[in-house]
């Protein structure tokens, strides 16, 4: 998911740094309570490991432009169900800024942007996840449901900042509502492939036992809460 260079005007792009930034404190704090929780070593593995899973989601995997952005399977309920929220998060930054730096440099304006649109509906999945799903129920033990209303609050979260950042730089002329529309629908059709990729990623999960108590891996993915 790449906003479109130029979308937003040089004088207008201020507003990005200040959520991205918001957005960066808060996946510190939960980087804090991560190490406090599994440990420093964990925290590290998990996140360069899904540093090296969103670059390969954002440049190796097909992502096609479509209206104001482009449409990735940025898969990031099964990051943060896997991996946790705070290593999640850290993929996300990281994989997208190695992506931005060495193969997009026309991205890099627009990080703030991309950063925001991928971390915000993140920590609001990982919130609805504590509220959804009972505290005595692994991962593993996840139902259509439930993976269907995460990815949905992810990816809609996503579809709405870029919505936002695309009326916040071009306004609401016909043309570019008419994009944001066409890039909403064809993005929200990821909503309907990611649950299954969650629940067939927490089944291979459920049928390696042997990774219970792996640091690499989430404990709630074995453990209830």
């Amino acid at each position: 998911m790449h906003i479109e260079p130029g979308l937003v005007d040089t004088t207008k792009i201020f507003l990005s740094y200040a959520t991205a930034t918001t957005a960066a404190l808060y996946a510190t704090k939960l980087a804090v309570d991560a190490v406090k929780q599994d440990g420093p070593l964990a925290l590290i593995a998990r996140a360069f490991l899904c540093i090296g899973l969103v670059f390969c989601f954002f440049e190796v995997a097909p992502h096609h432009p479509v209206g104001v952005s482009e449409v990735h399977l940025i898969l990031g309920t099964t990051l943060m169900l896997i991996f946790g929220v705070a290593p999640a998060a850290i993929g996300l930054m990281g994989g997208l800024l190695i992506q931005s730096v060495f193969f997009a440099q026309q991205d890099l304006p627009q990080y703030g942007m991309n950063v925001t649109t991928l971390l915000v509906p993140l920590f609001a999945a990982s919130a609805l996840a504590r509220r959804i799903v009972p505290a005595n129920v692994a991962y593993v033990d996840l139902t259509y449901g439930q993976a269907f209303k995460l990815s949905a609050a992810y990816q809609g979260g996503i579809v709405a900042w870029v919505a936002f950042w695309a009326i916040y730089g071009r306004g609401v002329g016909m043309e570019n509502m008419s994009q944001i529309a066409t890039f909403g629908v064809a993005y929200m059709t990821v909503v309907l492939v990611e649950p299954l990729v969650d629940l067939g990623v927490l089944a291979a999960a459920k049928a390696l036992r042997r990774l219970q108590g792996n640091p690499m891996v989430n404990l709630r993915v074995y453990s209830a809460a």
